[in-house]
């Protein structure tokens, strides 16, 4: 085989029966894509077999059984012909082919200014084009260690950028092991709600996943794999904890204390810190009284005790979110009584894959035909991206602003709706429980395959959606006086996710302490840098979680490029520091804030969710479409920033 590009995937060996079979597994229209790349012949997104439509999670475009075998009698023909021929490929398709294959799959035209962020995302001239290079002698480099702190998914990700720059870096990772909310979260059923395709690293595709939407333990062994593939483990000390960081005027430099296993304090010195700990990472416990009084076990779903066995125990699960969604039908077949209490209902859509392993044909696509994972991140990718954002905005002038905040938010909720109205059927008193009564998406909206409420119909599960007033030593006690007995309470009750990089204390300039300038409104120019805080950046930071699409690792992966330009352009012309000068981070703020006020998640009728502060506006959301958010981090302007 002669190509040297990663994406072009093996030598294809495999009989014609064996490749017959792969074919029906895989998705057509990935394939007919593939097909172009092996032929160099665009016939095949020109026929007449098109793709209906592109759905988030739907993967084979609406099309007739009998145009999927009419695809596959052609696609075996042509692989058997590649296999034949040496697995030769034609030279690639032009820039203008490759946009046309990408509006032929999504089923519309993809617009211009879309073009470059997709390809960048694809790869497909094999290239890792987020990879920043440090232009400075190894000396300069060599001068300036970095702290890194937290190793979950965006923490690697920097150590292995850092690494491919040649700084020296220290990662410090509270967790024995790699992997952040997939080392924490063991809970039964926790999985990722993105098709695992696209939510891996772009220049680390991963074709052995064994399910479309991973449980913990495969992803967790995914961080693992690269981390060790990279190299990155020397680099990492586990088990440790940051205490604190104290920038240091005269050495421009921070003093980063940490806490090793044995409680025993020590201090890094960096040039530069990058927090990269996340946003929930730190459970969140209701203050309800008698908690302590209670005589079972009780835990937080991120902090799940193993050692305690819940079957055939009357388990009380407080919470219902993304977490409890996942916990209770996983849990409900073996416990002898699961009372779930829900604060408020949550919107779900189906998704029929949430469950569903990855067939053998498409492991060996994803391995063998050429581009076909490329195009298969794109599938999933582009529905998921910044068509959803349109939807999420509010129409001052749609007159239905009590369930919904558009006629395209009504249809949507309609849509939802009749998906939870099929799975109750004729049960008025549970519908009334499970159907939401605030705009659809307004909150985190939850991937289901029915399991939820097939869950709440078993005769061992009730769902209660009254407040609680107290617990007691073997109850939880509702504020009308229903006492629920319970063996084992479970908080499925979130993270604190307003109080970034708690409980850490972080001082800048000046002595200003971090948590004092954030308040409960933090807030960071692109989500990566503030004022008072000298080369200190944050992966994950304020206003950078995803609520309408994309993933958190292509974000991860936008900030990581921005913050190995931040570091080049220190390292590279002597700068002692860089912070954003205030005018302009006080710019990006009001922006911010004047957008995401536009937006579903900041509806008045949402009165509960954790994108909220107590105040009830929004700083952990972003309002930006994906392919502005990629331009702005492409690399950072030096006119932002207030350099020494």
């Amino acid at each position: 085989m002669t190509a040297t590009n990663p994406h072009a995937g093996l030598p294809i060996t495999d009989d014609d029966a064996a490749i017959a079979a792969a074919l029906e597994d895989v998705s057509i229209p990935t394939l007919l894509l593939s097909l172009v790349h092996m032929t160099g012949d665009p016939s095949y997104i020109r026929g007449a077999i098109r793709p209906r439509m592109l759905v988030l999670n739907e993967v084979q475009g609406f099309l007739p059984e009998e145009d999927k075998a009419e695809a596959r009698r052609m696609a075996l023909e042509a692989i058997k012909a590649f296999r034949d021929g040496g697995c030769v490929l034609p030279p690639p398709p032009s820039p203008e082919l490759v946009r046309e294959m990408m509006s032929w799959v999504a089923c519309e035209d993809v617009p211009e200014e879309y073009v470059p962020m997709i390809l960048e995302e694809m790869e497909l001239d094999g290239v890792d084009a987020r990879r920043v290079e440090v232009h400075a002698d190894a000396a300069a480099r060599e001068a300036f260690p970095v702290v890194v702190i937290g190793c979950g998914q965006s923490g690697l990700l920097a150590g292995i950028r850092l690494k491919e720059a040649g700084i020296p870096f220290t990662i410090v990772e509270k967790n024995p092991g790699v992997g952040g909310t997939w080392w924490e979260n063991s809970y039964p059923g926790c999985r990722v709600d993105v098709g695992n395709h696209f939510y891996c690293y772009s220049f680390e595709p991963s074709d052995h996943w064994s399910e479309f939407f991973s449980q913990q333990p495969e992803l967790q062994r995914y961080f693992e794999d690269v981390m060790k593939r990279h190299g990155i483990e020397p680099h990492i000390r586990f088990g440790t904890e940051v205490v604190q960081a104290v920038w240091d005027e005269p050495s421009a430099t921070w003093a980063v204390t940490v806490r090793g296993p044995g409680g025993a304090e020590e201090v890094l010195t960096a040039r530069a810190v990058i927090s990269a700990v996340g946003l929930l990472n730190r459970p969140k416990l209701p203050d309800i009284p008698g908690m302590a009084d209670f005589e079972g076990p009780a835990f937080h779903s991120a902090q799940w005790d193993h050692s305690v066995d819940y079957a055939g125990k009357r388990v009380a699960q407080i919470g219902a979110g993304a977490s409890g969604f996942q916990i209770a039908p996983t849990i409900a077949p073996d416990v002898a009584h699961l009372t779930v209490f829900q604060r408020t209902a949550q919107w779900m859509f189906p998704n029929t894959n949430y469950h569903a392993r990855v067939g053998d044909g498409v492991r060996w696509a994803l391995r063998h035909l050429p581009f076909y994972g490329r195009w298969y991140r794109f599938l999933i990718f582009w529905p998921g991206s910044d068509g959803a954002l349109m939807s999420a905005r509010i129409d001052p002038e749609w007159e239905h602003q009590d369930r919904s905040i558009s006629a395209r938010n009504d249809f949507t909720r309609q849509i939802f709706t009749d998906w939870i109205k099929s799975q109750v059927g004729d049960d008025e008193e549970l519908l009334a429980k499970v159907l939401p009564d605030y705009p659809a998406t307004g909150k985190r909206t939850l991937q289901d395959n029915g399991s939820w409420l097939r869950a709440l119909k078993r005769d061992n599960v009730d769902l209660v959606r009254e407040g609680i007033d107290r617990i007691e030593k073997d109850a939880v006690v509702t504020v009308s006086g229903e006492r629920y007995e319970a063996d084992v309470i479970v908080y499925a009750t979130g993270f604190q996710a307003n109080r970034y990089l708690y409980p850490m204390h972080i001082v800048g300039r000046g002595g200003v302490v971090l948590a004092e300038q954030f308040g409960d409104e933090p807030a960071a120019y692109l989500g990566i840098t503030m004022p008072n805080f000298p080369n200190f950046f944050c992966l994950y930071g304020p206003g950078t979680n995803l609520a309408h699409g994309g993933s958190l690792i292509f974000h991860s992966e936008c900030q990581m490029r921005y913050v190995s330009g931040c570091v080049d352009a220190l390292i590279r012309d002597g700068r002692r520091s860089m912070e954003p000068r205030p005018e302009v981070a006080a710019e990006y703020r009001a922006r911010h804030q004047a957008e995401i006020k536009q937006l579903v998640w900041s509806h008045e009728s949402i009165k509960h969710s954790w994108f909220k502060n107590a105040d009830g506006d929004i700083h952990v959301i972003s309002p930006w479409r994906l392919v502005d958010y990629w331009e702005w981090t492409k690399r950072p302007d030096l006119a932002d920033f207030a350099i020494d």
